[in-house]
């Protein structure tokens, strides 16, 4: 069995990362803010992410055939690829954390150094690594009659790595590791995969770090031109269904680099050695050779983030003809009204989501007025979006009903893979249900009929509406709207930043029933410290 969230029922609110404390439960960057997703091949099955309160956990029985997610052959890669000018010996330093095999693939290299006539002195550095601290290996990789001077020792010394090879960002930035390389000496094989802290796990306001200045951190203190970045988990995870080959990736375009003085075929009998899914591991080393050696062979694969539940667009001639009356859009604008005004006409019907554009078009003319920037509508236009498209129950019967998710299911567990709904309803929470209740082939049944009477919505019919956290969400709409009113009466541009986080309030408002309620009132504190 395993455990899986309906990215689009998440609100992001990170409960489930703080009841759990556990590193499989990662925080996404999505089209409609942060998301939580839970990263099948690393999670270890103790199923405490389900206590999180939140309907978007959905049990999952695998079951059936997988479609395949890449445009590539796998078993295309032969033995017969271009050997790289590699040096004849030199220090190989990597690093990543405890668990994901990083000592392994050092022990790996070492092996595969005896086998080529070499000697090979190393070091792991694993601290804390069993509990998913960081991870640091070294290896001095030396010919036969170039043994290491006397009192020299195995860990590498400041400047002289040759091979930086970087399986966890965070760790390839760290100071203490990036002294040991040199620029002018140094190449860089990093993963860009975003691995959580347990920090960002559990709190939803800690951010990973702007890529950019990560990879500037590293290209600095290396050879930049000659440095190979890209996600090595999610392609891993595309090809091959698990996080675990993702470091012989990284390790296969450090070889082609030039900067791992062991030959391939040592490389490769090694992997045949340690007796650990060989095949793969092989074609590992083989792709990560094969993205050095035929730029753009990246782009040529099919490679999206495994689990991703996109929302489906449906645009019409009447969404189109809505847009179109916005003044002067920015091409950012458009693209978001574009998503976003036919998802409302899914959630509710043509006239909401012409009342959404019309707010939006009024936020646009009055900054259009007072200054040439665009971020206010921009902002303006995710948030008014999420505080009216609020996640009653008729919205989460659509979206875990929608195409998006049940295709998102199948590609990752099985065109015959079962599910179960993993619900809290707040009518029966009322009644003193304490625990999540399990809905399988009934809860499809549920969804269909519930989805279906989302006209109800608002309307003293409403069977779900007239709770007073029902009438908060509904509320909110408002309220979030006389705020911008005012923000807007005096913008200008000495006011627009202001403007700008007034608007962006709302990305705080996270969760379901008492969790998003806290957040409505740290929502309404905000805003009162920046209207005055």
């Amino acid at each position: 069995m395993a455990v899986f969230i309906n990215e689009a029922v998440c609100e992001g609110c990170g409960d489930c990362g703080e009841k759990s404390s556990c590193l499989s439960v990662q925080p996404i960057e999505t089209e409609f803010g942060r998301k939580t997703s839970i990263h099948q091949s690393s999670c270890n099955k103790d199923f405490t992410c389900l206590d999180g309160d939140c309907p978007a956990f959905i049990e999952v029985i695998p079951g059936g055939s997988i479609p395949e997610k890449s445009t590539l052959a796998i078993s295309e890669i032969g033995d017969d690829q271009v050997e790289p000018d590699r040096l004849d010996e030199g220090n190989v330093l990597m690093m990543g954390i405890g668990g994901t095999g990083v000592v392994t693939v050092n022990q790996l290299l070492a092996t595969a150094a005896l086998l080529d006539g070499k000697e090979a002195h190393g070091l792991d550095q694993t601290g804390l690594a069993q509990k998913g601290g960081p991870v640091v290996s070294n290896l001095k990789i030396r010919r036969p009659d170039s043994e290491l001077e006397l009192g020299e020792a195995n860990k590498i010394a400041t400047g002289e790595a040759d091979a930086y090879i970087v399986f966890d960002l965070i760790s390839g930035t760290n100071p203490a590791n990036l002294e040991k390389a040199m620029p002018g000496r140094t190449v860089a094989l990093v993963s860009s995969s975003k691995v959580p802290t347990g920090a960002m796990v559990r709190d939803t306001s800690a951010e990973y770090p702007e890529w950019s200045a990560l990879q500037a951190t590293i290209d600095n203190a290396t050879i930049a031109e000659k440095n190979i970045y890209y996600d090595a988990g999610n392609l891993s995870d595309n090809l091959f269904r698990s996080h675990m080959p993702a470091n012989i990736l990284v390790l296969g375009s450090a070889y082609q680099s030039g900067v791992v003085p062991i030959s391939s075929a040592a490389i490769e009998r090694a992997i045949e050695l340690n007796g650990v899914a060989v095949e793969m591991n092989t074609q590992a080393f083989r792709i990560g050779r094969q993205i050095v050696i035929e730029p753009g062979f990246l782009d040529s694969l099919d490679i999206e983030r495994v689990g991703k539940v996109a929302r489906e667009v449906k645009m019409s001639a009447s969404v189109a003809e809505l847009i179109n009356g916005v003044s002067e859009p920015s091409e950012e604008l458009e693209r978001l009204l574009n998503i976003r005004v036919a998802d409302l006409v899914e959630y509710q019907n043509l006239k909401y989501a012409r009342t959404y554009v019309e707010k939006v078009n009024a936020v646009r003319v009055a900054e259009a007025a007072a200054t040439d920037e665009t971020r206010l509508s921009e902002t303006f236009a995710r948030y008014l979006y999420k505080v009216m498209a609020y996640k009653d129950e008729y919205e989460v019967a659509r979206l875990h009903r929608s195409q998006a998710f049940q295709d998102a299911v199948r590609e990752q567990f099985g065109d015959r893979s079962k599910v179960t709904y993993k619900l809290h309803p707040p009518s029966m929470r009322r009644m003193g249900l304490e625990k999540k209740i399990g809905l399988g082939r009934s809860g499809d049944v549920a969804f269909a009929a519930l989805r279906r009477l989302k006209f109800l919505r608002g309307t003293p019919l409403d069977l779900f509406g007239n709770t007073a956290h029902r009438k908060m969400e509904r509320g909110l709409i408002d309220e979030y709207q006389q705020m911008i009113d005012q923000a807007i009466s005096v913008l200008s541009r000495d006011s627009y930043d202001r403007a700008v986080a007034i608007a962006e309030l709302p990305d705080m408002i996270r969760g379901y029933e008492e969790i998003k309620e806290a957040n409505v009132e740290k929502f309404r504190e905000a805003a009162k410290d920046l209207l005055g």
